[in-house]
């Protein structure tokens, strides 16, 4: 029932906010709050020296953006907005939880090594496109940040001898993150990348050498006014 009731209230505001558009006059005041989705292929950057490049990993968000005119013309803006997102990662790191104590090693002989994460994402934009109250094809540039809270991960992987070994929600696991945003394209698609700033796990190391993983993710991401 809660579900319906948010589909129904997101439903409203996106076509209050079309309705909105169509009674706005040229050089009229006006926001473009957004619904946005985007898709990207990711990889894991500052690996351990041990550990080799991430194999094929992608990830999913989809949200809602507030925009907050800066001038008249309304060509800057200020935007923050609430999300979900969903990441995908075939790595070569070797993770292991036992007893709420997480190692970590390289081990060429696992299989299937995967870990997914569910997060909540909150971006903050500022942003300049060439639009005004009756335009919706225009060119835009939007720069931010992202913080990242997640909601659950999970990491598994295949041994030699094809025994399945999965943790959920690991004690070192970073569950509060954030990186660097950067959009530009012309009308509903555009380029999109989120550059991590902060490590994916905490106090981490192989071999006493830090792992400092960070996120990199570059797509395209459409944004539905």
């Amino acid at each position: 029932m809660k579900i319906k009731a948010a589909f129904l209230y997101l439903l409203f505001t996106v076509v209050n906010s079309f309705a909105q558009k169509d009674t706005l006059q040229l050089g009229d005041r006006y926001a473009e709050d957004q619904l946005y989705i985007s898709i990207s292929y990711s990889q894991l950057n500052e690996q351990p020296s041990l550990i080799s490049k991430s194999n094929f990993s992608y990830a999913l968000s989809a949200g809602f953006l507030k925009d907050i005119i800066l001038n008249k013309q309304g060509s800057v803006s200020f935007a923050a907005g609430v999300g979900f997102g969903y990441d995908y990662f075939n790595h070569k790191l070797k993770v292991d939880e036992v007893n709420t104590s997480t190692t970590f090693s390289s081990d060429n002989t696992i299989n299937n090594n995967i870990f997914k994460t569910y997060n909540l994402e909150f971006p903050l934009e500022f942003r300049w496109r060439t639009s005004n109250a009756k335009k919706y094809n225009f060119w835009r540039v939007f720069t931010g940040v992202k913080f990242i809270y997640n909601l659950q991960n999970t990491f598994s992987y295949t041994d030699a001898n094809q025994q399945n070994f999965k943790y959920k929600n690991l004690n070192a696991y970073n569950n509060l993150q954030y990186g660097l945003t950067f959009s530009a394209g012309y009308d509903e698609f555009n380029v999109h990348l989120f550059y991590g700033l902060s490590p994916i796990f905490k106090d981490a190391a192989i071999n006493t050498e830090a792992i400092n993983t960070k996120i990199l993710k570059f797509g395209l991401i459409y944004y539905l006014l």
